[in-house]
């Protein structure tokens, strides 16, 4: 795909779609309302269920794996987890057309995490650090490994480094080449991982953070759920927090200086290879990746 470009919709998704499934499958569900819910997001379509549910179908061939992987783990993570996340409540097959699995979750009240939505944010950071903590925390036995199939998040960070060099120098005229490269260098050369595997959620930025009444509430698509280093999950620190919010998400986290860098770094090409790609086409994704740039930028210039 060319940078810039939305990806290809493999499976055309609608409401009717949604009805004739539910009909087929879950009659009992089938006379609730169900509405398209708009999301950043561009792997999965999303509909609500009446007033507690979700149907989740994915629209795109490399995401169908995801829904047997949340179907299998999340029941088993959410109770030792101190924010809410979907729970799944039924697994549906292809059928009217459609070819792959798809999901009924509960549904989670909130919106969108943003920095005007959240009431406090040294308590945000603080919330965050302890549900990344929690998760850590749980015995990794039998979890899905790292690879490509979860973006190669909880891999060493040098996989990325041919990907975040080509979005440095697609975007030389708008960020400092020099300054993106020396960051990422500093980064890459932070020591690798040697402790045992962890459970990673790999894709914690605003747009999988739900906020309900000034509180971030939830944690949202588990996609890239799997064990291996826990230092991507440090991304949320850039993508969302900023300054003294960061040092306070910092403090509550057991880790070393090197998994923070490599958490930076992860933050670092997340936020390039996004913004590289979604500059023109998702405006919530182009700004939470250019926000990420700038705070790593600026934590790297002030040498941290």
């Amino acid at each position: 795909m060319a940078t810039g470009d939305m990806p290809a919709v493999d499976v055309d998704i609608d409401v009717s779609l949604a009805r004739r499934l539910l009909a087929a499958q879950f009659p009992q569900w089938a006379d609730l309302p169900v509405e398209p819910i708009d999301s950043a997001g561009t792997d999965n379509v999303i509909y609500r269920l009446g007033e507690d549910m979700a149907v989740r179908l994915p629209r795109l061939h490399r995401s169908v794996g995801e829904v047997e992987k949340e179907q299998r783990w999340l029941p088993r993570l959410a109770p030792l987890l101190p924010l809410a996340i979907p729970v799944p409540l039924a697994k549906g097959i292809p059928a009217e057309g459609y070819p792959w699995p798809w999901s009924v979750y509960q549904w989670l009240e909130g919106e969108p995490a943003t920095v005007a939505r959240i009431a406090d944010p040294r308590r945000a950071a603080t919330g965050l650090a302890q549900f990344v903590a929690a998760l850590q925390r749980i015995d990794p036995a039998g979890g899905p490994r790292a690879g490509r199939q979860n973006g190669f998040r909880g891999l060493p960070l040098a996989v990325k480094d041919e990907e975040t060099r080509a979005a440095i120098a697609t975007l030389h005229s708008t960020f400092d080449p020099a300054a993106l490269t020396a960051a990422w260098g500093a980064a890459l050369r932070a020591p690798a991982w040697h402790g045992p595997p962890v459970w990673i959620h790999g894709d914690i930025h605003a747009a999988n953070l739900l906020v309900n009444r000034g509180r971030i509430s939830a944690v949202i698509d588990f996609g890239q759920l799997g064990v291996g280093d826990p230092a991507c999950d440090l991304t949320v620190a850039w993508t969302l927090l900023s300054g003294e919010t960061r040092d306070v998400f910092r403090a509550v986290l057991p880790i070393d200086d090197a998994t923070w860098a490599r958490g930076r770094g992860w933050a670092l090409a997340w936020g390039l290879i996004a913004f590289a790609y979604y500059q023109n086409t998702n405006r919530v994704l182009a700004g939470m990746s250019r926000h990420a740039i700038d705070e790593v930028l600026t934590d790297h210039g002030h040498g941290a």
